[in-house]
């Protein structure tokens, strides 16, 4: 009997189920469309759409399957990384769910970064509470736990208080099996508790991470089919299942992902000499150390402009398809001129740490000199989803980190050729985008718990068994498109200045 293994993702966007068998082959799948709200001050998702988008994407992948489903032999959680869910003794929600997009914990990040001697993002979990602890806010004397988005959906499932490496990797500096005890020492220096207490226990990929409850079940699929006992794998981050998808766990490979946010990572051969704020250091979900570049803004600007040039369209009495508009003006762009009509794009609709912003202000600059037409203003706004990255390459080549394989996912990639030749050129290296990874990070957790099921070898070696047949492409971008690029991401770099000064205002 083959067995059926489940992969649901809570991302940015959208709330993604997908059913596979032991072979990675998908079966079935089911969505729930979600947006970030500005709360007080923060960007947050609600727990009551956490549940609302868990049951109806469930519902819908088992209507797609075409029958009931009674069993399930292995489940994998995994979420947007980062942000702050804090509860209390009793699991009760202590503040809004602050997301990986909030950018209100400068002084924290610094102020950890400089006493642990590590980067301490502004998204990371250890961080927003010690933002919190600085702010004086009122429920930090309640705080009794602190988990991700994936770590606290897992708890519900199964009543198991642990998240996989590559989550734990986003809320606290992780060293061999564990938290990093020297940091934790640190920490705890400037709190009142013992910080680990309040952390989740570290799982590594292939581990068993507890089983489906009644109350999980239940909590799944309220109409009662689903029965408890399925194996879960240990809860990830978003980042690790889009190494896992792209197969890109092992040294030297990379995998980028460009969707709401873009990020990079790449598995390190060695430590870094230094530790710097543009670069993370978090794990993939077998442990390896990885150099992450993350940016908070991509493909969001886009949308916007793909959206007001559709309300042009429709001035005149036409009604364009949404997705022939994004294909037709993401191909207009390879008619763009060798200097993108020396027009330069920041992309900041929410503060780029990247870049140094804490605000958004999404800002276009252009030269007198230079052509505004279509295709140059298509351009630029491709480059500019992605430039951000370029910032952080700039440091990993000072560390000589080697890339010798990048694999891409996200939605930036659905037309054909355009947006894999844009990060060919900003990255300087050849990209890869396989037909495997459509269903992306559900379909790597899936993978994950299919795993924990296969219960054999490293990671590595089963999903070479995995990818052994994967359909790919690849693309490496031409003398003259990196040429162009260049030429964009010299003159991105000489007016960031102007994007922080907006920030500022």
């Amino acid at each position: 009997m083959s067995k059926l293994i489940l992969g649901i993702e809570l991302g940015s966007t959208r709330i993604k189920a997908v059913l596979i068998d032991e072979n990675g082959a998908v079966l079935a799948s089911g969505a729930y469309e979600w947006q970030n709200d500005y709360v007080d001050g923060h960007w947050s998702y609600s727990l009551e759409k956490v549940k609302e988008g868990l049951q109806t994407g469930y519902k819908e992948l088992v209507k797609n399957y075409g029958k009931p489903l009674t069993r399930l032999d292995a489940i994998g959680i995994s979420a947007m990384m980062h942000g702050y869910l804090a509860f209390d003794k009793d699991w009760k929600l202590l503040a809004p769910f602050r997301t990986w997009r909030d950018t209100t914990t400068s002084q924290a990040a610094d102020i950890l970064t400089e006493k642990l001697k590590f980067n301490m993002p502004q998204r990371w979990s250890a961080t927003h509470y010690y933002q919190a602890v600085l702010n004086r806010e009122s429920h930090v004397k309640e705080v009794a736990h602190l988990t991700t988005l994936a770590g606290y959906v897992h708890y519900l499932l199964t009543g198991k208080n642990v998240v996989g490496a590559n989550d734990a990797s986003g809320m606290f500096p992780l060293e061999g099996r564990g938290y990093n005890r020297e940091c934790i020492k640190k920490y705890n220096e400037l709190v009142d508790v013992d910080i680990q207490s309040l952390l989740p226990k570290v799982m590594f990929a292939g581990e068993n991470a507890g089983v489906l409850t009644e109350e999980g079940a239940k909590y799944l699929d309220p109409a009662g089919n689903l029965q408890a006992g399925a194996v879960l794998c240990p809860p990830e981050g978003d980042m690790g299942t889009g190494m896992v998808c792209t197969n890109a766990i092992s040294p030297a490979t990379g995998q980028v992902s460009s969707g709401t946010s873009a990020n990079l990572t790449v598995v390190l051969q060695k430590p870094l000499k230094n530790y710097y704020r543009e670069v993370d250091i978090i794990a993939t979900p077998d442990g390896k150390p990885v150099a992450l570049l993350h940016t908070n803004n991509c493909t969001s600007e886009i949308n916007e402009w793909v959206n007001l040039f559709g309300e042009v369209a429709q001035l005149f009495g036409a009604k364009a398809d949404v997705g022939e508009l994004f294909e037709k003006l993401f191909n207009k762009s390879a008619e763009s001129d060798a200097t993108t009509g020396k027009l330069s794009g920041y992309n900041f609709l929410a503060g780029e740490p990247l870049a140094n912003t804490e605000v958004g202000a999404p800002l276009i600059v252009r030269s007198c000199e230079g052509k505004l037409n279509l295709a140059n203003f298509m351009q630029m706004q491709i480059y500019s989803a992605i430039a951000s990255l370029s910032l952080g390459m700039d440091i990993l080549e000072e560390e000589n980190v080697q890339l010798k394989r990048v694999t891409a996912h996200g939605g930036f990639y659905k037309t054909e050729f355009i947006g894999q030749n844009a990060t060919s050129a900003v990255l300087n290296a050849p990209v890869t985008v396989m037909q495997n990874a459509g269903e992306g990070g559900p379909w790597g957790v899936a993978l994950l718990a299919g795993y924990t099921l296969y219960g054999k070898g490293s990671l590595q070696e089963y999903l070479d068994n995995i990818f052994k047949d994967a359909k790919q492409t690849t693309v490496y971008a031409s003398e003259e498109e990196r040429a162009k690029c260049n030429y964009f991401l010299q003159n991105y770099k000489k007016n960031l200045q102007l994007a922080r000064l907006a920030s500022k205002l």
